[in-house]
This record gives C-alpha cells, sequence and structure tokens, in this order.
C-alpha cells in the first residue's frame, strides 16, 4: 500500500513538473529574450553611430574650419559676392563650390549655417548643401574606376540638374527666403584674426551646428538598431521595378561619405544592380542626413522645408528611372543581391549577451575605425574641448570685443605686406581644393606600394578563405578589392590611362574575391578553396598587367 501510493505520487509530480517549470520560466525566458533583443538594439546603434562619426571626422572637422573662414575672412558681404550674380549663376556657382570643398553632408553642416547668416538664398544654400557631399576630387577619381567614365560623369551632371531646378523653382515659390540684418564678422590684420578663426571654429563646434551633426548621426544610429542584419541584399536588384523608391526612403536617414558611396556604387555596378537605385543612393545617401532635414524646418519651417523634399524626391526618383537603362553595364551579368547596404543593418548576425555584444562591438570598431580616423576624432575633440574652454572662460565676451577692434596703424618696412582677410580667405578656400587634389596622389599610392599592401591583404583573405573563418575572411577580401581599386586610379594619375586589359584583370580579381566570399560565408569549403585557387591566378595576372 505504501510502495502504490508511492508510485501514485511520483506519477502525480511527473505529469505536474513540465507544467510548474513552465510556469516559472516563462516570466524569466520572456525576460531574457528582452533582455537580448535591448542589448543587440543598443549596440546595433552604438556600432552605426560611432563607424559613422569617424568615418565623418575628418570632414566635419573641416567644416568647422571652412565656417570659420567664410565668417571671419571672407565676410558676410564677400560671401554673398562669392555667391551672387543671376539666379542661374547663383545656383551653378554653389553646385561647383560645393564639389570643389573637401565636405561630407555633416561637414556641410556648419558650413550652410554661415552661409545662412550672410543673407545667402535659400535655394542657393540648399543647393550647396546637396551638392558639396556629392563629390570632391578623391570621390570622382575613385567613380571612374566603378563602371565606364560616361556613368559618372553622368551623375555629375545629373547632380547639376537637380541642384538647377529645385532650387530656382523653391526661389521662385519662396523668393524672400533669405536672412538679413547680421552684422559682419570679419577680422581685421594681424594675431586677431588667427585668433578669430580658432574661437569661432570651436565654438561651432560646441553648439547648434553640433547638435545638428549629432541628428545626422542618430538617423544612420536607428537604422543600424531596427532593419535586421544582411536584409537589404534583394532589394535593389535590377529588376526591381520599386528599387528607386525603396533607395528614397533608405537615403535620406542613411550618412555616407563621398567615398564611402562610390564604394557602394562599385557594387552596385559590379553585381549589375538597379543604376538608378545607385543614383539615388548618392544624391540622398551622400547628400542627406537626418541633421540637414532638422535644420532645414527650424530654418524655413515645415511648409517651405516639405516642399524643398517634395521638390528634391521628384526629380531625383524622376532621374533614378531615366538613367536606369541607359547606363545599365551590358558586360556584367546581373546579380540577384548585393551586400552594399549591409552596413546600414544591425552589424550582428546573430543575439547574444550583453558582454558578448559589448565585446564583439569593441573588437569590430577596432578593425573597422582607420588610423587617420581616430586621429581626426582626436583633433575634433581637442577642438571641442578649445570652444568649451572659450565659453566658459569669455561669457563677457571681452574676447570678442578684442578680436573686433581694428589695430592701430604702425609703421611698417617696404617688405612688410597686410594681406585683407578676404584674399586670405580666398587663398585658404582654393588652397584647401589644391590640398585635396595633392592629397589624391598620396591616397592612391603608384602600383608599386599598392602591391606591397595587396601582398598583406591576399595573404590574410586566402588564408582565412582557406580556414573558413568568416568574419576575417569578410574583412580582407574587403581590403583586398579595395586596394585593387586604388590600383586603378594610382596608374591612371600618374601615366594618365588605364588600359581595358588592367580594368578587365582588375575586374576579374574582384569578382573572383566576390565568390569566395559567397563561399566563405555559406560554407561550402570545397568551393572556397577552387576560388582561392582561382584568385591566386587571377592575381599573379593582374600584376604581369599592372
Amino acid at each position: 500500500m505504501h510502495r502504490h501510493g508511492e508510485a501514485i505520487y511520483l506519477a502525480t509530480h511527473a505529469r505536474l513538473r513540465p507544467l510548474d517549470v513552465r510556469l516559472n520560466d516563462t516570466p524569466r525566458r520572456a525576460l531574457k529574450r528582452n533582455s537580448t533583443m535591448l542589448s543587440t538594439f543598443l549596440f546595433g546603434f552604438a556600432v552605426r553611430f560611432a563607424q559613422s562619426l569617424a568615418q565623418a571626422a575628418p570632414f566635419i572637422l573641416t567644416g568647422f574650419f571652412i565656417a570659420a573662414v567664410f565668417r571671419r575672412f571672407l565676410g558676410y558681404e564677400k560671401t554673398r559676392q562669392l555667391f551672387g550674380g543671376s539666379e542661374m549663376a547663383a545656383l551653378f556657382k554653389a553646385w561647383l563650390i560645393g564639389m570643389l570643398l573637401p565636405v561630407c553632408s555633416l561637414g556641410v553642416i556648419p558650413v550652410i549655417v554661415e552661409l545662412r547668416r550672410a543673407g545667402i538664398k535659400g535655394g542657393t544654400i540648399l543647393a550647396f548643401a546637396m551638392s558639396a557631399p556629392l563629390f570632391n576630387p578623391l570621390s570622382l577619381l575613385y567613380g571612374l574606376t566603378l563602371s565606364e567614365p560616361i556613368a559618372i560623369l553622368s551623375f555629375a551632371g545629373c547632380s547639376l540638374v537637380i541642384v538647377a531646378v529645385v532650387g530656382m523653382v523653391w526661389d521662385r515659390v519662396f523668393p524672400d527666403s533669405q536672412m538679413t540684418g547680421v552684422a559682419d564678422e570679419s577680422v581685421h590684420h594681424g594675431i586677431r584674426r588667427m585668433v578669430a578663426l580658432g574661437t569661432s571654429a570651436g565654438k561651432s563646434a560646441t553648439g547648434h551646428s553640433l547638435m545638428l551633426v549629432a541628428c545626422g548621426l542618430i538617423g544612420v544610429g536607428l537604422l543600424g538598431a531596427i532593419i535586421p542584419h544582411a536584409s537589404l541584399q534583394h532589394h535593389f536588384n535590377h529588376d526591381q521595378p520599386l528599387a528607386q523608391l525603396k533607395m528614397a526612403a533608405l537615403g535620406i536617414p542613411v550618412y555616407a561619405t563621398p567615398m564611402l558611396a562610390m564604394s557602394q556604387m562599385g557594387m552596385m555596378f559590379q553585381h549589375a544592380n538597379s543604376i538608378g537605385a545607385a543614383f539615388v543612393l548618392l544624391t540622398l545617401g551622400a547628400g542627406m542626413n537626418m541633421g540637414l532635414v532638422v535644420w532645414m524646418i527650424g530654418q524655413y519651417g515645415v511648409k517651405r522645408s516639405g516642399v524643398w523634399m517634395s521638390l528634391l524626391l521628384v526629380v531625383v526618383i524622376g532621374l533614378g528611372y531615366a538613367v536606369d537603362k541607359p547606363l545599365f553595364p551590358k558586360d556584367i551579368d546581373p546579380a540577384n543581391h548585393t551586400h552594399a547596404f549591409d552596413i546600414y543593418g544591425q552589424p550582428f548576425s546573430g543575439s547574444g549577451s550583453f558582454a558578448t555584444l559589448a565585446n564583439q562591438s569593441a573588437e569590430k570598431l577596432n578593425r573597422d575605425i582607420l588610423p587617420y580616423e581616430w586621429y581626426s576624432l582626436e583633433l575634433l575633440a581637442l577642438l571641442m574641448v578649445a570652444g568649451i574652454v572659450v565659453r566658459l572662460a569669455d561669457r563677457n565676451g571681452r574676447l570678442e570685443t578684442w578680436v573686433a577692434q581694428v589695430p592701430e596703424p604702425t609703421e611698417s618696412g617696404s617688405m612688410d605686406i597686410v594681406v585683407p582677410p578676404t584674399v586670405l580667405g580666398g587663398l585658404a578656400l582654393v588652397g584647401l581644393v589644391i590640398f585635396s587634389a595633392v592629397g589624391c596622389y598620396s591616397y592612391y599610392p603608384p602600383a608599386s606600394e599598392v602591391f606591397e599592401e595587396i601582398h598583406i591583404a591576399k595573404g590574410e583573405a586566402l588564408s582565412a578563405g582557406m580556414s573558413g573563418d568568416v568574419t576575417h575572411a569578410e574583412y580582407w577580401i574587403d581590403v583586398y578589392q579595395e586596394w585593387t581599386r586604388k590600383l586603378e586610379v594610382g596608374t591612371f594619375l600618374r601615366t594618365g590611362e588605364v588600359t581595358d586589359y588592367q580594368r578587365w584583370k582588375a575586374r576579374l580579381v574582384r569578382e573572383h574575391l566576390e565568390m569566395l566570399k559567397h563561399s566563405v560565408q555559406d560554407g561550402e569549403h570545397e568551393e572556397a578553396r577552387a576560388w582561392v585557387a582561382k584568385v591566386q591566378r587571377s592575381h599573379n595576372r593582374m600584376k604581369d598587367a599592372f
């Protein structure tokens, strides 16, 4: 009897135990799931925010000093003359000056703040804000290696059409969009104007412009937190009729430097994806961000900003559909996907604990942020610290009063020349353009130096392909492909041409590397080994060609 009762108890306990465990563990599992989702969201946001900040740091730093040059050296009157003239002349100047200055869509924010204070028409300012981030000498040369040069030159011409049409219509609908009554703050010669340049840049780096830059970074950070990992691979194929519209929705919150946008365009050309979507990406992804949208609404109101955005989207999307088929590469088999936009989604392929994602984030940022980007971040931090010190130490404006004083005339020798601030400002802007052009030779080294770098990247990429290390292979394959493009540009700069034979050999290496990447990602070890051998052979032919 005792044994029978014990058996009934054990049987009853066994039946009840799963339900008991489930009831006790369900809240715990839900809490764990929610914690994992929150960690993925937070670290996805943090990684994309930090990556974009590092990429933008050199351009943001340049933008603060260009804004200070307009304010302190040129002055508002000379700035109005620089961007003045007839309606079409002003828009063309805005497009041309924007194309020459080395800024991105975040770095252009402090510049347009000063253009607004100078009394420039709204259409001209917005035209400059759109065109400045699209091209510069570095990105234009890089773009010429992506497809036929006619495609990139056509994109540049279309950007002029966009700023001319949208700017002209907007100025005619809203003719009184310029700010008036702002006093000129140009500084006379001497130590005062050098102090003014630094203090103005520092204050800009700790003021309203910095908040707008942060808004632009928040936009791309939110995309990295919300969009699932690698979920954008099939939305921009050549046979997708809505590719341009989808890209327009993605492009506004996205932040891309001119070089990054060109690189993504290169991947789209390489895979024969939608060329119209590539154009929309360049125009909106590189030309717009949420900071610019916030600034526009704050300065011109919701109605005027809505009209500008509507005109912009109509023209950009219309041109995107117009150039899609004429510029489509005829010598490439279309692919059914692209990895160009994986960087806008969540950076991690799977979920994990807070500690795991923290370690993965630190490793990823340490690997992805380049040395010159670290230096730029340090300089930007120093500029911000200097701006904070000036704001705290000069609350009464004594420094500004001293800077604004006209120095007493003094006796000078026959060799002493006083350079007017407008001349010095103009030389500074021209110097930036020249420095950007000269920097091309440093950014795109000669073939001998490129192959030294490629040797390192090739060894890492192929060894990772043989071992099946997905993360290592993805990183070094991208580096390898990047150097093959720099090889073409560097050769063009020094010899004046890149032959079709050289171009095809470099393209073949990139195609084989892309297939190797897919094999490693899919876990096809034997197939990956076969592609490693093909990459080695195509690399040798490329080296002989160059």
